[in-house]
């Protein structure tokens, strides 16, 4: 599977934590109601409107928290553009937050490095993109394999 070709075998994921600073807040309620449309429980953390100015950490925060948690599989946060949601993110032991851009970056963070935590940058993708790429990340499968070592040296850096 080392192509962009998806095997019948979806990954299961249930439960999604979403999240999103006031800029990205409009992207993040279409988002939302897509991936419900999808069978997908999502738990939106916030923000709660696009008028109120908020600073993205707090909520890349609160998304990577329900993913370490448990309380979520997976976790989307949302802003300008995913650059510093994604360093926020990574600051949380055991998140492995990948910014991706387009299909190609979304199957890599998945299949090769078992991204938990999916940002992106509102600026840059029409919320129908948003929408697509999330799907496909939430749909793609862990390879593990040859990838295992990597991804426990890249954990192993948290215990230094």
């Amino acid at each position: 599977m080392g192509s962009l070709e998806q095997t019948n075998a979806k990954d299961q994921v249930k439960r999604i934590a979403i999240g999103a600073d006031h800029g990205a807040f409009d992207a993040k309620q279409a988002l939302k109601r897509y991936l419900e449309t999808l069978g997908y429980k999502v738990i939106d953390v916030g923000t709660n409107d696009h008028t109120t100015k908020v600073d993205y950490p707090d909520f890349a925060l609160a998304v990577a928290k329900k993913v370490v948690s448990g309380d979520c599989e997976r976790g989307i946060m949302l802003d300008a553009a995913g650059i510093g949601s994604a360093m926020a993110c990574n600051k949380v032991k055991g998140i492995r937050a990948a910014l991706c851009w387009n299909p190609e970056t979304i199957v890599n963070s998945r299949a090769h490095n078992n991204a938990n935590v999916l940002t992106m940058g509102t600026l840059q993708h029409a919320v129908s993109d948003i929408c697509s790429m999330s799907k496909l990340w939430l749909e793609t499968r862990f390879e593990g394999g040859r990838h295992w070592p990597r991804i426990n040296k890249m954990m192993s850096i948290e215990r230094m």
